[in-house]
């Protein structure tokens, strides 16, 4: 029944419990279970930090109960559970529950064990350090302020955020129809990565999450318990996505005791295990006997985490370990979902977009900040204005303020003969007779100045965005400088994500490069094994015109860069290389290089490791030179990278390995030379074009690059098949750029030249002629002649042919010594034993 008074609708019944229950989901989404994506705090978090400040809980005062905290928080802001209330308080004071805990607690706060903190009339408390950066400035008109339930007082709708809160400590949540799961990473990370986004603006801008880039600053989570992360597909995948699974595992090592035993140790579990239940759950697999040979499990922990598990004598402790990470905790997975509140909506975010959100709420917190000093600034300078007029014209203020009945009357008076503004004469008639004295008045003088020099800085700020965000940065830093702290957490390879290099010993063998361009390498211990009863010089299967060209030791792990003649590096390593027998003839480089079309091979480099203490320098055909650093193709890619910018028409022709303080030569088909310091060229980067080496006159090219070595000598070939040796010490040192001097007389008795190489008397030559004809040479048959020579006879031609290349040949001598090297892995770059053809005929 109803009566007259009553108000009665009819309403579907579907649509009014969707509206009712869309209400309630919204209201727990934004006002309860999710975080902020700026300052990274539920609502009950940020309303415990705000109450407390407002208590004056700093970190440099005094501990005070945490029941006073409590009735603060629910009778002005939070109208919920006080259970709710303490049960938050006391997870941000958990420093196994926080990378970085937010309040400082005094008493029981709970263990890792799972014991409950005491009762909140028995604990204490006050804001952590690292609390008071993300409430800095709030007095500053930072961030907006709301009333709270009842209208009473207001309250932050989000913090300043001094630091990236969200990422930094995580957060977990349950709401209507949605969770988030956010692992805390390090402080350090995020400030680096944070930095890197705010320099590079079009990396902040554009779609690409730049997954590579930030994963250079942040490695991944990095939880309070330490532990390991399994994997790192995972992490790329929510750095992506936002959304992953990422496997965590405790660490755990191996003691020996007395009686030639040894017993395991965990000394760190994964986040957000119960250390008790782990000692209980491995205690229980013991007894159900599904884990065999422990014969006790002790926890002897304090502060640090310490498990001893005993083992029978003889048992193996991987096999042990495998096992707990299989069949309990010790292994647990964290599934990430960065879902946070970004402009009012529920949203999941990558890493990308959350740092940028982050970083968009500081520049708008600096800004206000700025607007709220400028301001602040511009009031205290029109007082000072006030002061300065009222002390030029002392007397008279006084006399008119003598003169006047009442305060009143002097305020108009003073207003109307000198225009000043109402809070202008109100600050004057309220100046103390102190305030008159010389020295009070320079004071105000130096005030004056001081306060227009900063409302200039201030306006300079709100003017360049630059500057704001330099300013976020350099607070960020500092942040970094006073909190930041190592990692905790180890990034560790997946079972099925172990690198390659990790599989593969780290061995001596032999690689062998031929002219035509085939390449392999052969285990040291097999090929002297094969020499014993070996015929010929190589042994191996090739082209009757092919020859080897290079061959050299080199450790598995060492990387062979191969540079094209259109200016691209090809990195390789040793182990991609097919492990083949001496006969064989090897793989073509072409097959195993990813090049592009027209490609060739123009020189190449062993190296062991990309260090910054050695340079390559290139030459290419129309003289230009240049020296990069060797750290800059640390990170190759399968399809090449550039290693220099070659222009139209030109080609790379060279390229050698040195030490910052050698000497280079270069040799062009007219027959002249240059030789110069590298230290005339400065370091460039990949992408770069270089510098002058030789000035070549119209019709002439580089044909060779040689690094000057004084116990070898210079050997020049010309393509009519005569040739000679010149000793180093008469090539005079220059400058580069310059046109050189002759290397060659060349004419038509000599031709062209066609290269040149450093040689000894104990190396030898192949010549390669147009017609397909090729001759072995041994070098101490050429005689060693002057500059300016031709020459002799190297080989003799049929009529309309020429030569056309040269090239140093592996002879026996050089294999028996590269057969009795000793290989042992070096962390230094290999000397430039293999570098490149000095011409296209050359190339493979």
């Amino acid at each position: 029944m109803y009566t007259a008074n009553e108000k009665i609708s009819t309403v579907n019944v579907a649509d009014e419990m969707q509206k009712a229950y869309i209400d309630y989901s919204m209201s727990v989404i934004i006002g309860r279970a999710l975080p902020d994506a700026r300052d990274g705090l539920k609502p009950g978090n940020r309303r415990i930090l705000y109450a407390m400040r407002e208590l004056g809980l700093l970190s440099n005062r005094a501990y005070k109960k945490c029941a006073t905290v409590v009735g603060e928080v629910l009778g002005k802001y939070h109208p919920h559970g006080d259970a709710a209330v303490y049960d938050t308080l006391v997870r941000m004071a958990q420093p196994w529950a926080m990378r970085y805990p937010l309040i400082d607690g005094h008493g029981n706060f709970g263990s890792v064990d799972g014991d409950p903190p005491a009762a909140y009339r028995y604990t204490e408390s006050r804001l952590h350090k690292i609390a008071e950066v993300l409430l800095a400035d709030l007095d500053k008109n930072t961030v907006d302020m709301q009333p709270n339930f009842d209208e009473s007082t207001v309250e932050p709708k989000v913090l300043p955020a001094g630091f990236p809160n969200l990422l930094a400590n995580g957060s977990t949540g349950i709401a209507v129809g949605m969770a988030t799961n956010i692992p805390p990473h390090n402080l350090r990370e995020l400030v680096d990565a944070i930095c890197w986004l705010i320099d590079n603006q079009n990396a902040r801008e554009d779609n690409d999450p730049h997954i590579e880039d930030l994963m250079k600053f942040i490695k991944g989570p990095d939880f309070p318990t330490g532990g390991m992360v399994c994997g790192v597909q995972p992490i790329i995948d929510y750095f992506k996505t936002g959304r992953g699974i990422v496997k965590m595992r405790g660490k755990a090592g191996v003691e020996e005791v007395k009686g030639g035993k040894e017993q395991i140790v965990i000394t760190e579990i994964p986040y957000n295990v119960n250390r008790a239940v782990l000692v209980e759950s491995i205690a229980n697999l013991v007894n159900e006997k599904k884990i065999q040979g422990i014969t006790d499990v002790r926890d002897e922990s304090d502060e640090q985490t310490r498990l001893v598990i005993e083992m029978r004598r003889g048992e193996i402790p991987k096999v042990i370990i495998n096992q707990l990470y299989k069949y309990t905790q010790m292994e647990a997975t964290f599934g990430v979902i960065m879902l946070a509140i970004d402009g009012g909506r529920p949203k999941v975010m990558n890493m990308k977009a959350l740092l940028n959100c982050y970083i968009e709420h500081r520049r708008v917190v600096i800004y206000r900040r700025t607007a709220f000093e400028l301001k602040e600034a511009e009031d205290r300078a029109h007082i000072l204005e006030g002061y300065r007029i009222a002390l030029d014209n002392l007397d008279d203020f006084v006399k008119i303020i003598r003169e006047s009945p009442n305060r009143d009357v002097a305020k108009v008076k003073l207003i109307e003969k000198y225009e000043l503004s109402t809070r202008q004469a109100d600050a004057i008639l309220e100046m103390r007779l102190y305030q008159l004295t010389g020295l009070e008045r320079d004071k105000i003088e130096k005030e004056y100045l001081d306060i227009i020099k900063k409302i200039e800085e201030l306006r300079g700020i709100l003017a360049s965005e630059r500057k704001v965000f330099d300013i976020v940065k350099k607070e960020l830093l500092d942040v970094r400088e006073k909190f930041g702290d190592d990692r905790r957490t180890e990034i560790i390879p997946d079972e099925g994500e172990i690198a390659l290099e990790d599989m593969i010993k780290d061995e001596g063998c032999v690689v062998t490069i031929t002219h035509g361009g085939y390449v392999k390498r052969t285990n040291v211990s097999s090929y002297r094994a094969q020499r014993r009863g070996g015929k010929g010089v190589i042994g191996m299967e090739a082209k009757e015109e092919d020859f080897v060209e290079h061959l050299f030791t080199a450790s598995t792990h060492d990387h062979i860069m191969f540079f094209t003649a259109s200016g691209r590096v090809y990195v390789e390593r040793v182990y991609d290389i097919p492990d083949l027998g001496r006969a064989a003839k090897g793989k073509a480089i072409a097959n195993l290089l990813e090049l592009r079309e027209g490609e060739k091979i123009a020189a190449l480099i062993r190296v062991r490791e990309f260090t910054d203490k050695f340079h390559l320098v290139m030459a290419t055909e129309k003289g230009i030179v240049k020296k990069t650093n060797l750290s800059e193709y640390a990170n190759p890619r399968k399809g090449g990278v550039i290693a220099i910018q070659i222009e139209e028409g030109d080609r790379l022709m060279g390229v050698k390995f040195t030490e910052g303080n050698n000497e280079v030569v270069l040799v062009t088909s007219n027959g002249m030379s240059i030789r110069f310091h590298e230290e005339d060229m400065r370091d460039q980067g990949r992408a770069t074009v270089g510098v002058w080496g030789i000035r070549c006159e119209e019709g002439d090219k580089v044909v060779g690059i040689e690094i000057v070595n004084p116990s070898a000598t210079l050997l020049v070939a010309g393509e009519n098949g005569i040739g000679k040796r010149t000793d180093f010490e008469e090539y005079r040192k220059q400058s580069r750029g310059g046109k050189g001097i002759i290397t060659m007389k060349t004419g038509d008795k000599t031709g062209k030249v066609i290269g040149a190489l450093s040689v000894t008397d104990n190396d030898e030559i192949m010549l390669s002629t147009q017609q397909g004809q090729t001759v072995r040479c041994p070098v101490k048959d050429i005689r060693v002649a002057g500059r300016n020579t031709m020459g002799v006879k190297l080989i003799g031609l049929d009529e309309g042919d020429k030569l056309v290349a040269i090239a140093k040949v592996v002879s026996e001598q050089q294999e028996a010594e590269v057969e009795n090297e000793k290989p042992a892995p070096s962390p230094q770059p290999s000397p430039p034993a293999a570098s490149g053809p000095p011409a296209e005929d050359k190339a493979p």
